[in-house]
């Protein structure tokens, strides 16, 4: 029970479950535990208290037959007390409660009455939910709550008047309703009840005078729960009234009531307590309620036609309470309501109609006693109903009419009408609402649906209504306006017919003679035959009908019993076994016709058989408006003719059927003629008689020129008398007997047939121009070409109008629009050539291509139809013209069975094959299938013989096995199966032969079904092998040409299954096809010219790699004699070549080694007097390097590249190097001019440029992506295609490398160090530049190459090439950054090596002397001391010099390296350095005004190194000081300071200093010149005057004079300024 207050409400749910599970085992238990739970847990919320209640209430209803007093008696203190708790409502906990009580009630009522009435005392408003609890427990239990009540009621009378709240009110109104309840129920059941003695009288004081509060104050009320209260109240309470103050209060009570369906929208409760108030004034025989009838009626009838919602329960609630009020009224007053009611039905409201049809219907059925003696009154009333249009009106009147056949009314006069009206709603056609009409009618359907199951109802389960019916609904069977109907008509006929045959003969018996108005057998049996021609329309008539026809037989004929007993059963197994759809209607009706035949048969006589054939034709014009039907009528009449013996009665019924013919209604044409066709069959001879007879007759001539009045209409309406009688002959030569068409074709049927086609005008034959005309003669020659052709005679008949007939039907078909199918004219026009075509003679080769060319245009270029009505019936007419088309041309075939007449049939269709438009292709292809299907089932080869077009036959039809269409693809492939087929034959194999490569093909066709394209293709592929392992070798290159053509296709689906199938034969057959290479490339490049489609190119690239992977030198050697720049689709076919490592790594050697056969430049000199000749790039390296961009450029090569790395780096590399300022050649010039003008200019084709590209696409596929990334920030790439950055380039490659591509280098440097001998001096100093940076980083030490590599740069320090020797240089110093710990054991190889570059004399621009001290400053802080004190003194006389150097870098070097030396001699100074050290003093402190920064920090470095050398403290201090990093240097401050130290520590210098500073008075630059002065001038103001002979005045004064006259002013103040200090020595 904790868990009852967890938040979730399905846990809440679960635990009320678990409560009521643990009740039913031990409901005492649980019931006690909840209520103890309850008592000890006040504070919890109560929601939560509800829920236990809740589960109590549920365990105490199942069980309160075991529950003990003593637990009833607790459970009823718990729940007064939790209902009773809260004065405030809190409707869910109280209920609770409630419900706990009112169950515990259903046993212990006096218990809990005892504990309510405690609650419930005088004078004191009690608990809203203590009330409600009575009033429940009164529902509850009723036989123990009634003797209570006196004392109930007695309490809360007086309280009434005290409820002021509306919530009171409402649960006192409530209590009153549920006791009146009670007490009815009470009274009902006296012999039940505990006090028989109990009267209504006990109640009916109290009951009154609750009544006057509830209606004369409270219903006064304007809240509107209330109201409704009071009135549901009033219902009952009005049965318990006294009899005198009911009728007394009726005048107000009724009006009162009434009155409230204006105020409240929810009715049910008022029609509900006006019912029961109704009953209570009936059952006292109240007279005030006449004179309140037409009030009731009204308001009543206004409630009974509010519109009903289907979703709305509580309107169609409230209707039935309305109707059970009209049902007391009914019984009340039957006059006043029948009066009020029926003149309702004549008003124009449909729903005052509808409404009163409802009531009139509930009347009948439940007052079926007062309405007994007025059934005529209320037939006489249904004349306005029954013409009614509104279809809900229809569907009440049917309902009404049903409750009628129930009650007796239809064997009244004036039933028959009410039965026409129900067959008529029968035969309502199907007519659903239309849309955003926004009419509330129903649909017909609704109607008609009510209607058939009303009419099957009475028919089959209203005994008295048998009389009525049989056999009066015969009467509807044969009436047009019936035909709807008849499907449920043919049904009820059948039960009524078995149940009158059950009866007895008499009951059977059917009075055709007396009676006038039933159909004769003969009509009946026309009828059922003609309207079972369409058995599934109309709920199946069909079915219906023959089966009525079978329980009819005796009626029909006597004989017929037996037969049809066995013929109607197979008749509707037919029908059982298919549906609308599927039955084929043509072998339907010959199947009725049979039916027909066999039953004339049987019957055997003529004059009954003459009648049934009168009848027929007499039916002929019902059917006018019904083609369908009127045709197989047509056709029963040529049966029923040609069984009967009388030639003159069947010539009288010709010519009236020819007279009596709707010509202008051709639909109706085909039934005449078929009716002539099938009356031939017995009269041949009388119906071409008849048919010569009706043209000459006087009818004819009379029909014609009474046409030819109406000038408008006269030609139109001849031309289809016309069309009709050429039919007739077309359908009398098909039906009669070969034998007797063949004597009379040419000479009567033909003549006649071409002589009503054409007239004469002033004796010149004029053609028609009717379509229907000529419809009707092709119709009828086709049907003539095939009786000759279904003649035995065929063979031997020589047709001598053959040519004259196709000639026709050419015209025909050439004049039906090319783009669209209207008219079947076409299909029969080419049927009947194809029977011509093999009738003897044969036509002319030129005619029979005209035949073949007329009919393909006429058919294939049709287009396909929209979405459209007809789609079914044109989709047949299509299908039925595609096969008469296949059909005529396999006949064509037939004449020539060659491989040469095959191939003229394909080129008649080849225009059509490759048609941009699928519908034509897909035509073409399912008529070429259809023709080599042909040609192999009827190929006989006599001798063996090539079948030398099967190359190109294959090539045009197998890219059709991807067509867009599906059907085009399945076809395709059989046309393939078919062609390999033929190959066989044509090899000699059996016609029942089966190879089981190509039956693979009819497996694939799966494949071709399926929308995905990977399936697709890899089906296609499929194809193509099997094509490869059977087509002959001399075969190939044509099928391969032809496919190629195929590329450009514009279905670009069939050009990518060309790509695969050429591809797929590429890998297959490729072998042999070595010479044709050079033919097969260029032809791919020159595809790839023709189109830009993307699959196209990948079809390209892999068949370019197919023919590689068998013949690679040849394709390389191919696309290399592709002209530069390479366009697009060179590239992509190089680009092809790197789809596989083997083929890729191949290829790479084969391109290395062109780019290396030839030199990579020649010098030439554009000029006569130039001083350098140019160097021109060679054509074939140039052409190599940029494939090899191509092929290095594409991902797939990464592996082949990973394989040949050290090779591709080093080649690349060293082509760079000789390609920096090598010009194209200068026909290649203008090209890269153009093309890098063009927007789609991607690459550079200048050498250098091309080869860089390389080099990186060669990184980034050997996964050095990091090392192409490192040269990018570093703009490396860029700095290696110039002349001037060429060498820094390659040092920072070379630093990528070691720190990005370690494992690489052993491999790499192996090869370079082989490049030492190379001819080309660019090539030596990119080798040496890229080895000499590789000491600079650890990577060399780590991979143990430091030692191979140091000594072959060593080597390479005598190399004749300066730019070698210095990057020899560069290299070793770098060992201080890269492996600082080996510099000691390689010092003195080191120092000799960089100080011989000290003394390196041929470097005309001191190039290695520079490079020689850079290097010694970084490697000096590193050697053994003892290694650099042998050398000390030289490197520093030898780097003395360049301290006043011009260059920069020379002052810099030299000064950076002299502070190195110093360092290392910190503490350890000998004096001959000391003595380097002393004259440095001045050019280390002057060059602090270097112009350069650079000098400027190597001279601070310098100075904070020398200082400890010259042993004193207090200068050391003052520079440390000054000359500290990062320090802003005051230099006058500086300066005196440290000439005040010197001069005190040192002051025998003075004159070397002032002899040293004299020398930089003349220095380039103006701060060293100003400076001199003022370093000459702090060091005579420190020093003394005792030192005056180590200055020669006179020279320091004239060169202070002269420095007086220098441009530049600070110059000339320093030296005034001194000056002035020289006067302490004069």
């Amino acid at each position: 029970m904790d868990a009852v207050t967890d938040k979730d409400p399905q846990v809440q749910e679960q635990v009320c479950s678990a409560l009521c599970t643990l009740g039913e085992a031990q409901p005492e238990v649980m019931l006690g535990t909840c209520a103890e739970y309850l008592g000890q847990h006040e504070k919890l919320a109560h929601p939560y208290r509800a829920l236990i209640l809740k589960a109590m209430e549920a365990v105490v209803s199942t069980h309160i037959s075991s529950l003990d007093k003593d637990t009833a008696r607790a459970l009823i203190l718990m729940a007064t007390r939790e209902m009773t708790k809260a004065k405030d409502l809190v409707p869910d906990w109280q209920q609770a409660s409630s419900s706990v009580l009112v169950a515990v009630g259903t046993r212990f009522i006096n218990a809990v009455m005892e504990e309510l009435l405690n609650q419930f005392q005088p004078g004191l408003l009690p608990h809203h939910f203590v009330v409600q609890t009575l009033a429940n427990l009164a529902t509850s239990n009723v036989f123990g709550m009634v003797p209570f009540l006196p004392s109930i009621l007695g309490t809360m009378l007086p309280m009434l008047p005290m409820a002021k709240q509306d919530a009171l009110r409402v649960v006192f109104c409530s209590a009153l309703q549920h006791f009146s309840e009670s007490t009815l129920e009470y009274l009902a059941n006296l012999d039940q009840a505990p006090d028989p003695t109990v009267r209504k009288d006990t109640f009916s004081s109290e009951i009154f005078i609750a009544y006057d509060v509830f209606f004369n104050h409270w219903l006064q009320s304007r809240e509107a729960k209330l109201r409704l209260a009071v009135v549901e109240a009033l219902g009952p309470m009005s049965h318990l009234l006294p009899n005198e103050r009911l009728e007394e209060q009726l005048p107000k009570l009724v009006p009162g009531v009434l009155s409230l369906y204006k105020k409240h929208a929810e009715t049910l409760p008022v029609s509900k307590s006006l019912g029961q108030i109704l009953e209570a004034a009936v059952n006292v025989g109240s007279r005030i309620l006449e004179g309140q009838l037409d009030m009731l009626l009204g308001a009543l009838h206004a409630q009974i036609c509010v519109p009903v919602e289907s979703s709305s329960p509580l309107v169609v609630s409230n209707q039935k309470e309305v109707l059970r009020c009209f049902t007391v009224l009914a019984c009340f007053a039957p006059d006043r309501l029948l009066a009020f009611l029926l003149p309702k039905l004549d008003t124009s409201n449909e729903r005052i109609r509808v409404g009163s049809l409802q009531v009139l219907r509930h009347v009948i059925n439940s007052a079926a006693t007062q309405m007994e003696v007025r059934k005529l009154f209320i037939l006489s009333s249904m004349r306005l109903p029954l013409q009614d249009t509104n279809n809900k009106v229809k569907r009440a009147m049917v309902q009404v009419i049903s409750a009628m056949a129930h009650h007796g009314y239809l064997e009244q006069p004036g039933g028959q009408a009410m039965v026409e009206y129900i067959v008529q709603q029968c035969a309502l056609p199907p007519e659903p609402q239309r849309a955003g009409t926004g009419s509330e009618d129903l649909p017909a359907d609704s109607v008609r649906a009510i209607s058939i199951s009303t009419l099957y109802l009475i028919s089959t389960t209203v005994d008295r209504m048998s009389d009525v019916l049989w056999p009066y609904l015969l009467e509807f069977l044969t009436p047009v306006r019936f035909t709807g109907a008849l499907g449920p008509l043919c049904r009820s006929l059948a039960h009524l017919t078995l149940k009158r045959q059950e009866a007895g003969a008499e009951a059977f018996l059917i009075p055709f003679e007396a009676s006038g108005s039933l159909p004769s057998p003969y009509a009946i049996t026309t009828r059922i035959l003609v309207v079972s021609s369409d058995p599934y329309v109309g709920d199946g008539r069909g079915a219906a009908s023959l089966r009525l026809l079978q329980v009819l037989h005796h009626h029909i004929h006597p004989l017929l019993g037996l037969r049809w007993e066995k013929l109607v059963p197979q008749l509707l197994q037919h029908l059982d076994e298919h549906s609308e759809e599927t039955l084929p209607r043509k072998e339907w009706e010959e199947k009725l016709l049979m039916f027909l035949r066999e039953t004339l048969a049987v019957v055997s006589d003529n004059t009954w058989i003459c009648q049934l054939g009168l009848e027929m034709c007499r039916q002929l014009p019902s059917y006018n408006g019904v083609s369908q039907e009127k045709n197989f009528l047509y056709k029963c009449i040529g049966t029923t003719l040609g069984a009967i013996s009388s030639k003159e009665v069947v010539r009288k019924h010709l010519q009236e059927l020819l007279e009596m013919a709707r010509y202008q209604v051709e639909a109706e044409h085909e039934g005449l003629a078929c009716c002539f066709g099938i009356c031939a069959i017995s009269h041949l001879d009388d119906v071409l008689a008849q048919l010569e007879d009706f043209v000459r007759s006087e009818v004819f001539r009379k029909s014609i020129g009474i046409l030819s009045i109406f000038k408008d209409r006269s030609e139109n309406e001849v031309e289809k008398v016309r069309s009709a009688l050429i039919l007739c002959y077309g359908h009398v030569a098909a039906q009669a007997p070969r034998e007797l068409v063949l004597a009379r074709a040419e000479a009567d049927i033909l003549r006649n047939m071409f002589q009503y086609f054409s007239t004469k005008v002033l004796g010149i034959k004029v053609e028609t121009k009717d379509p229907a005309l000529k419809l009707c003669l092709v119709q009828s020659v086709c049907m003539v070409s095939q009786a000759i052709c279904g003649s035995a005679q065929a063979s031997t008949f020589h047709f001598s109008r053959k040519a004259e007939l196709v000639a026709h039907m050419m015209d025909f078909i050439r004049a039906e629009p090319p783009d669209l199918l209207r008219t079947p004219l076409r299909k029969k026009a080419m049927m009947a050539c194809a029977l011509l075509v093999s009738l003897e003679p044969p036509l002319d080769e030129k005619m029979q291509a005209d035949v073949a060319h007329g009919c393909l245009h006429s058919v294939m270029a049709l287009l396909p139809e929209p979405d459209r009505e007809d789609a079914s019936d044109y989709e047949v007419l299509y299908l039925d013209t595609i096969h008469a088309l296949e059909n005529l041309l396999t006949k064509l075939l037939c004449r020539n069975m060659t491989p040469q007449g095959l191939q003229v049939m394909v080129e008649h269709l080849s225009p059509w094959i490759k048609s941009p438009r699928g519908h034509e292709r897909e035509r073409a292809l399912g008529v070429s299938a259809c023709l080599l299907r042909y040609f192999l089932e009827h190929l006989h080869v006599s001798a063996l013989v090539p079948f030398h077009n099967l190359g190109l036959l294959i090539g045009l039809f197998a890219p059709r096995c991807a067509d867009l269409r599906p059907a085009t693809r399945q076809e395709a492939v059989g046309c393939v199966h078919c062609l390999l087929y033929l190959q066989l034959r044509y090899d000699g194999f059996a016609q029942d032969y089966q190879d089981e490569v190509a039956e693979r093909l009819l497996a694939l066709k799966e494949g071709l079904v399926h929308p995905d394209p990977t399936v697709l293709f890899h089906t296609c592929h499929s194809i193509a092998q099997v094509i490869g392992k059977r087509l002959p070798p001399d075969q190939l290159i044509s099928l391969l040409l032809t496919m190629f053509e195929g590329l450009g296709d514009v279905d670009k689906n069939c050009s990518r299954a060309a790509t695969v199938m050429i591809n797929c034969l590429l890998k297959e057959r490729g072998t042999m096809l070595l010479e044709k290479v050079p033919e097969i490339v260029s032809v791919l490049h020159s595809k790839l010219q023709e189109t830009q489609e993307e699959h196209v190119l990948k079809a390209a690239q892999l068949s370019v790699y197919l023919l590689a992977s068998q013949h690679c030198a040849a394709v390389v050697s191919s696309l290399l004699g592709s002209p530069l720049p390479f366009d697009s689709h060179t590239c992509t076919l190089w680009r092809a070549l790197a789809v596989e490592p083997n083929l890729t790594a191949q290829v790479l050697g084969l391109l290395l080694e062109k780019m290396s056969r030839d030199v990579p430049f020649k010098e030439s000199r554009s000029f006569l007097l130039s001083s350098t000749p140019d160097r021109v790039a060679t054509t074939l390296p140039l052409t190599a390097t940029c494939a090899l961009y191509e092929v290095l450029s594409t991902p797939a090569s990464g592996p082949a590249v990973l394989e040949r790395y050290p090779e591709l780096f080093v080649a690349l590399l060293l082509r760079v190097s000789c390609t920096v300022g090598v010009q194209l050649p200068r026909n290649l010039q203008s090209k890269e001019k153009r093309g890098l003008s063009t927007p789609s200019a991607t690459r550079s084709l200048e050498p250098c440029s091309s080869a860089v590209d390389t080099l990186q696409a060669m990184l980034l596929r050997g996964g050095s992506e990091d090392v192409v990334r490192h040269l990018e920030l570093q703009g490396g790439w860029e700095l290696l295609r110039t002349s001037e950055g060429h060498e820094e380039g390659v040092t920072h490659l070379a630093r990528a490398m070691a720190k990005h591509a370690g494992p690489r280098l052993p491999l790499v440097m192996k090869a370079l160090l082989s490049t030492q001998s190379s001819v080309y001096k660019t090539q030596k100093v990119t080798s040496t530049a890229f080895l000499a940076e590789l000491l600079s980083s650890n990577a060399v030490n780590d991979l143990m190459l430091l030692e191979s590599l140091l000594d072959n740069l060593a080597a390479r320090q005598k190399d004749t090439c300066p730019s070698v020797r210095r990057l020899v240089l560069r290299g070793l110093a770098n060992l201080a950054s890269g492996s600082p710990d080996k510099v000691p054991a390689h010092g003195p190889q080191l120092l000799a090596v960089l100080i011989g570059g000290l003394d390196d004399t041929d470097d005309p621009h001191s190039l290695v002397a520079l490079e020689a001290m850079v290097g010694l400053a970084r490697i000096v802080d590193l050697v053994e001391p003892w290694d650099l004190r042998t050398v000390l003194l030289h490197v520093a006389i030898r780097s003395r010099p360049f301290f006043d150097s011009e260059k920069m870098e020379f002052r810099q070097a030299s000064i950076h390296l002299f502070g190195h030396l110093n360092k290392v001699c910190q503490g350890d100074c000998e004096d001959v350095f000391l003595e380097q050290t002393v004259s440095a003093l001045v050019p280390l402190l002057l060059h602090l005004r270097d112009p350069q920064p650079t000098v400027v920090e190597a001279c601070r470095f310098a100075l904070c190194m020398c200082g400890p050398n010259l042993g004193c403290e207090e200068l050391t201090i003052t520079v440390q000081k000054h000359l500290q990093e990062g320090r802003g240097l005051h230099f006058g401050e500086f300066l005196n300071i440290t000439c005040k130290h010197l001069m005190h520590h040192f002051p025998d210098l003075l004159g070397r200093l002032l002899s040293t500073n004299l020398f930089y008075f003349k220095s380039g630059w103006e701060d060293i010149r100003a400076a001199a002065p003022m370093f000459t001038g702090f060091l005579v103001l420190h020093a003394d005057r005792e030192q005056r002979q180590q200055v020669d005045l006179d020279q320091l004064v004239a060169a202070l004079q002269l420095l007086l006259k220098d441009p530049v002013p600070a110059v000339r103040m320093k030296a005034a300024e001194t000056l002035g200090r020289l006067v302490k020595f004069a």
